[in-house]
């Protein structure tokens, strides 16, 4: 029985799509994953349809020279039940620098509907 439990559970937990009734937390990182793997059609999900074509081609333009190593959710600052501030840390280098570099960015998020969107995005290098 336990052994079916643990199946179960883990066949319920693999990858699946973002669905609308998805949490906030759950788009949070199904969107910045898509980034972090150049999987910009996953992400563009989460980008209102009106910039999504233009978000995903400036997308596809910064990747050929930058490679996104990690990034890490720093906080998250839901702002009642439709609005939300994501502090995000990423880790990318270009190879024609060599450089590591290590942007904060600051992604604000709205409830559309059901589904979150990420409707701005603004990024400071850190200190």
């Amino acid at each position: 029985m336990k052994r079916m439990l643990a199946i179960v559970l883990f066949v319920a937990a693999c990858g699946a799509a973002p669905r609308a009734s998805d949490s906030l937390a759950e788009t949070v990182r199904t969107y910045n994953d898509g980034i972090r793997w150049g999987r910009f059609d996953v992400a563009a999900k989460n980008i209102p349809v009106k910039e999504r074509s233009k978000w995903v081609d400036d997308s596809d333009d910064r990747a050929k020279d930058r490679k996104i190593t990690e990034y890490d959710v720093v906080n998250v600052d839901q702002k009642g039940e439709r609005e939300a501030k994501v502090h995000i840390k990423l880790s990318w280098y270009s190879d024609r620098e060599g450089t590591l570099h290590e942007p904060h960015a600051t992604q604000t998020w709205a409830k559309h509907g059901k589904e979150w969107m990420m409707v701005d995005e603004t990024h400071r290098q850190s200190t």
